[in-house]
């Protein structure tokens, strides 16, 4: 049985906005995840997300909203309409309706405390380059499966050996291609110089 990709978690530390209605539901909001900004992953590589990242699994997926990435603490559910996601020129906007639970309430109350320091993001990445050009290898990230996203009290960076095995992955490919055409290369030398003794036995 093939193994199944493992999923990654990325925070921003952003405010999170809260709003209630008239008959008390509280609505959070903010952004799981930037395009564009480059971020350091524990001084191994830096990433970058760019725009269309969440295109195809937001069409698809029915991700859900947890507290802390604790999948037994679920906030909301985009198949239920709690949860909200779309992506924007921004990035990955995120709204989730908090449940009358104790979860959902303790929530609020950090939310409202200012506990709550930013959202996070679980997911698997399917298309990615990397560009080893600089000091420090820079992954850009292409397009995802998002996973689930969270509500969070500090940032996390869960995943970097996932990525490392990807950055191995890709040079394991490039000194491949390089093989390859260096091959071939040699391939069209001899094929040249056999022609040319050829010719001048002619």
């Amino acid at each position: 049985m093939p193994q199944q990709p493992e999923a990654e978690i990325r925070s921003l530390v952003r405010d999170v906005e809260h709003r209630a209605d008239d008959a008390g539901k509280m609505t959070v909001a903010g952004y799981a995840a930037v395009f564009g900004e480059i971020a350091d992953i524990g001084g191994h590589f830096r990433e970058v997300l760019t725009r269309g990242a969440f295109e195809k699994t937001l069409a698809s997926s029915d991700v859900r909203a947890y507290f802390g990435h604790d999948r037994g603490r679920v906030l909301g559910r985009k198949s239920a309409g709690t949860l909200r996601l779309r992506e924007d020129e921004k990035g990955l906007a995120v709204e989730i309706d908090l449940p009358d639970t104790s979860d959902g309430r303790d929530a609020r109350t950090l939310i409202e405390r200012g506990d709550i320091s930013g959202m996070s993001f679980g997911f698997v990445v399917t298309k990615q380059e990397w560009d080893e050009t600089g000091e420090t290898p820079l992954r850009t990230i292409r397009e995802v499966v998002l996973d689930e996203v969270s509500i969070v009290s500090e940032p996390a960076y869960d995943g970097t050996s996932i990525a490392m095995r990807s950055l191995d992955a890709a040079r394991k490919e490039r000194r491949q291609q390089n093989f390859n055409a260096a091959a071939r290369r040699l391939g069209m030398k001899v094929t040249l110089d056999l022609t040319s003794r050829s010719k001048a036995r002619a």
